[in-house]
């Protein structure tokens, strides 16, 4: 059993982020897509309203850790800047966070500029409530940068979204059906649940926070033999998400995931297949180039919550910050694996405000 065995079936491969991400992109929602959304959306909710009176069930109200999020907004913008002053080759000293904002000390008035041209759009090109970054210059030298509130605002109705997006694939993994969520204010999101009389479960199940791995394949072991005899102590069974195929990983963490900033599904134009990307911020980037390199020729393994995702050989560094995922995916296939991973990737925790248990409107009239 411990020798190099042929995997079978699900091979997916990790590609460079600089080769694929601007050949890879998804086509961008329109209004009328939006629109279309939030049509479906609302019709959702009505008849989840409408069974929640019928049969009762439960009501949970959660909220999104906008202090963690303001606290990503500003590491990116740092990050943003470390890599803009590494790769401008321009002098600087003191770059730091410090209240809500990133400061940074560039002596020469031409380096600063070509800074700021570089993280912040023209208030030509964009009008004053569309501006993501507010700069303060003392003149001496020290700016601050700062993300502005309608920035941050963006931001954060982006993380009610995904959040809501992440709920509706945990409640369809669960099976429970007629449910439905919608923000309900800048930073909570309601969940209804017709027939579900223990909030407190689904709760738990909604609220608990995705955890992403990166591991080592044991290519020691045959996977197709594993359940037949023992395994080496520093080794686990591990099954595919799609497949249910089993795998042989190292117990051993390469690179913990809490570094992934985003992850969306695309779609690859060479191909026509769907794909998954994920995006690393500048530390977790500096740490996958050096797992990377570190680990050619070896099968590596994107873990979540003990399902594999993907499972490749790495054939040179992945430096980019970036990668996709492939691996004979549907559509829904993708969307998945992207909020798989993302689950593990939004700021803080889903907290719960409140929830009930809603008795049924026949059965409440007759007591």
């Amino acid at each position: 059993m411990y020798a190099r065995g042929k995997k079978a079936g699900f091979i997916v491969a990790f590609m460079l982020a600089s080769a694929a991400c601007s050949a890879v992109a998804a086509p961008r929602a329109t209004s009328d897509d939006a629109q279309a959304v939030d049509k479906m959306r609302a019709t959702i909710a009505a008849n989840a309203e409408q069974a929640l009176a019928r049969q009762g069930g439960s009501k949970i109200l959660f909220k999104v850790d906008s202090a963690a999020l303001r606290e990503a907004v500003v590491t990116e913008l740092r990050d943003d800047l470390y890599r803009t002053v590494r790769e401008g080759r321009i002098p600087f000293s003191g770059l730091a966070m410090r209240d809500g904002g990133v400061e940074v000390r560039i002596a020469e008035p031409k380096d600063r500029q070509r800074v700021l041209a570089k993280l912040v759009p023209s208030t030509k090109e964009l009008p004053y409530s569309a501006q993501t970054i507010s700069v303060a210059d003392s003149g001496d030298g020290l700016i601050r940068l700062m993300p502005t509130e309608a920035g941050f605002a963006e931001r954060l109705r982006e993380l009610v979204r995904q959040s809501g997006e992440m709920i509706d694939q945990r409640l369809r993994n669960a099976g429970i059906r007629d449910a439905s969520q919608q923000p309900d204010g800048a930073d909570r999101l309601r969940v209804l649940l017709p027939g579900v009389r223990d909030p407190e479960r689904v709760s738990a199940l909604l609220g608990k926070r995705g955890r992403v791995t990166f591991r080592l394949v044991d290519v020691s072991v045959i996977a197709a033999l594993a359940q037949k005899g023992p395994l080496p102590p520093t080794s686990e069974i591990l099954y595919h998400f799609k497949t249910r195929e089993p795998s042989v990983v190292l117990k051993e963490v390469a690179m913990e995931g809490d570094d992934i900033i985003d992850a969306s599904p695309l779609i690859d134009p060479r191909t026509q297949q769907p794909i998954a990307s994920f995006r690393l911020n500048a530390r977790g980037a500096r740490r996958f180039a050096t797992i990377t390199q570190e680990n050619i020729t070896k099968p590596f393994a994107i873990v979540v919550d003990d399902q594999v995702l993907s499972e490749s050989i790495i054939s040179e560094p992945i430096t980019g910050g970036s990668a996709i995922i492939s691996g004979n995916f549907t559509i829904e296939d993708a969307n998945n694996v992207a909020m798989l991973v993302r689950s593990g990737a939004l700021p803080g925790r889903l907290s719960v405000v409140d929830q009930q248990v809603v008795e049924a409107v026949a059965t409440a009239g007759k007591q």
